[in-house]
Order: structure tokens, then C-alpha cells, then sequence
């Protein structure tokens, strides 16, 4: 992106960059998943210590609390996964894990929320949980064309099973020759 954007505050411009972003992966988001996308950018702007941080235990201390601490544990382990799978795909291939990683455990805690909460909240989750794929190309689409550069043509078909990830069916038809067959996606959990 060459292009200054100005805008009067840092909402104000996530705002602009996530629509653009959207866009450029040929995904429209609901009112819904696009403001909750932009308070999660929000939110962990500043917060380095996210690179670092162990999802699985994360994910597995939140379960041992109760209550709202937990809900809160588990909302943060969907959204780290999400900004971690989406700005650095290639995070999970430094840490030896694999690229569906970060996906699993974001829906994972995601759909534990969806069958915790209340009604209008575990909506929202459900939703996140559903629409991952999605709020993934548009993460990789602001982060630009090297996004999934970092995963191999087997990581993609992966991450396109999984999720749906129009960016990963794309980057697999460029890699077309790398995979024996490539006619359907495979199944998704």
C-alpha cells in the first residue's frame, strides 16, 4: 500500500485500512464481525506480548476458571488465535506447530463462548466462530501479499479446508503444480 491514509483517529483509520482490506479479499463483512474486527485491532494495537504467548495453555487455564473470568480467558485466546493466524501465518511454522493452529484454538474458544453465554452474546460468537475464514482474508489482505507466503501449498489446503479462506484457495491455484490433485476442498470440521 503506497497510498497515506489520514484520518482523525486511530478508529477512524483501522476503520478505512479494514474496509480496504475487505475489499481487496473479496469479502464482505457484516456490520457485526466488521466492528468486532476493529475493536479486537483496537484493543491489542500496543500489546507485543501477544507474539509470545502459548495459546494452548491459554486456552486450557481458561477452562479450569468459572464465570467471567473464563469467558474473558476464552475471548482473548479467539481473539489472539485470530490476529495471530491472520497478521502472522507464519508464526505457527517458527513455533513448530501446525498453520491451523491458531484457527483451532480461536474457534475452539469462540464456540465454547457460543455454548456458555446468553443468547445475544453467544450469537456473536457463533457467528466469529463460522465467519474465522473470512475475518482471516481480510487480516491477510491488511497485512498484504506476503501474508500466506510463509505456508507451504499442503498449509493452505489446510487452512482452505478449515476455514473456507478464499485467500487460501487462491494461493493454492498458484501452486497448483505442487499438490497431486487439486479439484475439491477438502472436508472442513
Amino acid at each position: 500500500m503506497n497510498t497515506l491514509i489520514l484520518e482523525p483517529t486511530q478508529q477512524a483509520l483501522w476503520h478505512h485500512v479494514l474496509r480496504d482490506a475487505a475489499a481487496t479479499a473479496g469479502q464482505s463483512l457484516d456490520d457485526t464481525l466488521e466492528a468486532y474486527l476493529l475493536m479486537l485491532l483496537l484493543r491489542f494495537t500496543r500489546k507485543p506480548e501477544l507474539l509470545r504467548t502459548i495459546m494452548a495453555r491459554e486456552f486450557l487455564e481458561g477452562m479450569q476458571h468459572s464465570g467471567r473470568v473464563r469467558d474473558e480467558r476464552l475471548r482473548d485466546v479467539g481473539d489472539q488465535c485470530l490476529l495471530l493466524a491472520g497478521l502472522f501465518p507464519g508464526l505457527a511454522q517458527r513455533r513448530r506447530v501446525s498453520a491451523v493452529y491458531f484457527i483451532d484454538l480461536g474457534r475452539g474458544a469462540y464456540g465454547e463462548l457460543a455454548g456458555r453465554l446468553a443468547q445475544s452474546a453467544a450469537q456473536l460468537y457463533r457467528e466469529l466462530a463460522l465467519g474465522f475464514g473470512a475475518l482471516l482474508d481480510v487480516l491477510h489482505a491488511l497485512r498484504g501479499s506476503t501474508a500466506l507466503e510463509a505456508l507451504s501449498p499442503l498449509e493452505c489446503w489446510e487452512l482452505w479446508g478449515k476455514t473456507g479462506s478464499r485467500a487460501a484457495r487462491t494461493a493454492l491455484a498458484g501452486a497448483r503444480d505442487a499438490l497431486p490433485v487439486f479439484t475439491a476442498a477438502p472436508g472442513r470440521h
